[in-house]
């Protein structure tokens, strides 16, 4: 085995035992596992979109152009074009890093979360990734009390996964191609595979499109 899959394994498994540690007792082995791979996947659709854009526009000539730093209702004259291409859309404000960086003083981080899941997952609606969204964070509840009696307590724990998720080495590009290791495979979890279609504890089928 090659020493940079070694060096990925080692820090998959540090974070994921890191986050593990921080939800003892609160957290169960099912939901646990659906919180991690929720917040995976929402860092993998910010990163994947960002990444696209920001390539459309250097093809085009705009090289020092960075989507993150778009203004939201700047970002809404792309929107339509974009879902046709990409399949759903993420506006800047609600993407991983931004939110990550705001997140400690975001005192209703659960609902803003809870807002942006629902975003994305309405973003698709009427394009052929529809059904590829639709419950592709049912499974994430930022506002349950497993999380913390009270909102304060929930959010401590939204933060820790977030920074958590946000320091995984997971490549460049915005596709994870950089990162050679199967994320669940490696990390215990021989029954998903990311990115790809996973099925929930109630058996629903879910998990991102095949992206172009």
């Amino acid at each position: 085995m090659s020493n940079t899959k070694e060096i990925e394994r080692a820090e998959l498994h540090k974070t994921i035992w890191r986050i593990a540690n921080e939800l003892r007792g609160s957290v169960d082995g099912w939901d646990f596992k659906s919180y991690v791979l929720g917040m995976l996947f929402y860092r993998f659709l910010s990163e994947n979109l960002t990444s696209y854009l920001n390539a459309e526009e250097a093809r085009a000539g705009n090289e020092d152009f960075n989507y993150a730093l778009l203004s939201d209702e700047d970002a809404e004259y792309g929107r339509e074009e974009v879902v046709r291409e990409k399949g759903f859309y993420i506006l800047p404000s609600e993407l991983f890093n931004n939110v990550r960086f705001k997140a400690r003083q975001d005192d209703n981080l659960n609902e803003t979360l809870s807002r942006i899941f629902a975003n994305i997952e309405g973003s698709a609606i009427g394009t052929d990734s529809e059904a590829d969204f639709k419950g592709l964070f049912a499974e994430v509840d930022v506002n349950s009390n497993k999380l913390g009696a009270v909102v304060k307590k929930r959010n401590e724990k939204l933060v820790m996964l977030l920074e958590a998720i946000g320091d995984l080495p997971l490549g460049n590009g915005g596709d994870f191609g950089g990162n050679t290791i199967d994320l669940f495979g490696d990390g215990g979890w021989n029954s998903a595979r990311f990115p790809g279609r996973h099925t929930d504890q109630s058996g629903h089928s879910f998990g991102s499109p095949g992206w172009r």
